[in-house]
């Protein structure tokens, strides 16, 4: 999935742990607002996954409504997140492996240095 160019989100949120995936738009954006203390309305990719791992919503504020997102894997789990109650920012890179498959939490990767670091 490439969604680069797509939409012009700024934020990107995983929701650790599983979700009820029967939960639509109302159902994901009360969690972002009341388990998270969120705005769902800002401008940012809300993830949630299902017990199962092999689902992902996602959801986006687009201006004028809501846009939802569902994926299955036909084969294989999501490397998801499971310590419950917990939301985590993702970096694009983060969320591009997540979506291949990848844990979230790459060891040997390389940490981009920040602008403006001493050295």
């Amino acid at each position: 999935m490439d969604y680069e160019g797509f939409f012009d989100f700024v934020l990107i949120y995983i929701a650790c742990g599983y979700t009820d995936m029967r939960k639509a738009i109302d159902g994901l954006a009360a969690i972002v607002q009341q388990n998270f203390q969120l705005n769902p309305f800002q401008n940012s990719l809300f993830l949630f996954c299902g017990r199962r791992r092999d689902r992902m919503k996602a959801l986006y504020w687009e201006g004028d409504g809501f846009v939802l997102l569902y994926k299955r894997l036909e084969n294989g789990k999501y490397q998801w997140p499971m310590n419950a109650e917990a939301v985590r920012a993702l970096t694009p890179q983060e969320f591009r492996w997540l979506l291949e498959g990848l844990s979230i939490d790459q060891p040997k990767a390389v940490k981009k240095i920040e602008i403006g670091a001493c050295i």
